[in-house]
């Protein structure tokens, strides 16, 4: 059947007034997660292969000097623990859903350290940027302890979120770029392995 040429050109000029932010156009919504597991060089090449997750930044915060370098924070005299900022779409996955990967991403029974990466600034952290945040936190912790997965308490804090300063650009896909790099290979590889993230 024939479209009437008059049809044609309606259809083309409501294709025309189409703008973006329209509802067949508009970007998917985001929401910003913030998690302290140790070195930010082996939980975010974990968060970054989420799906749903569309972008992940290592950095610090929690700290008190502003804009660390990463010689300060490694000094452990900041305050700030290294750290991943997740920008997600809450409709391809859920806040629950990143906690249950925070927990099995590292140790969160241990405090102050992840395996030989020792202070303060390799604490497990959740930084919550919301009221319904800190209450899933709550839940999942509660959660994880009672499981039985892990066989001593569990130590991660949960507090509010502040400032995050993105680490310097040599941190960013650190494991992506540098996959040959020992602690890659034995630290990161094993991790991503053990999770189904790489053959």
């Amino acid at each position: 059947m024939k479209i009437p040429y008059i049809v044609l050109i309606c259809l083309a000029a409501s294709a025309a007034q189409a703008q973006p932010g329209d509802a067949m156009t508009a970007p998917a919504s985001t929401e910003t997660a913030t998690f302290a597991g140790g070195c930010f060089w082996c939980i975010e090449e974990i968060f970054r292969q989420q799906p749903g997750v569309l972008q992940v930044t290592s950095g610090y915060t929690g700290g008190t000097t502003e804009k660390p370098t990463y010689a300060q924070v490694c000094s452990g005299k900041t305050g700030h623990a290294e750290a991943i900022q997740i920008a997600f779409d809450p409709r391809k996955i859920a806040y629950d859903k990143l906690l249950d990967v925070f927990w099995t991403a590292h140790d969160p029974t241990q405090l102050n350290r992840q395996g030989a990466d020792v202070g303060t600034q390799y604490r497990s952290a959740i930084f919550v940027h919301s009221d319904a945040q800190r209450a899933a936190a709550e839940a999942s912790k509660a959660a994880a302890d009672r499981s039985g997965h892990f066989d001593r308490p569990i130590v991660t804090k949960i507090v509010p979120a502040g400032t995050f300063y993105p680490a310097e650009d040599y941190h960013q896909e650190y494991y992506r770029l540098n996959k040959r790099a020992p602690y890659c290979r034995a630290v990161i590889r094993p991790k991503l392995k053990k999770l189904g993230l790489e053959d």
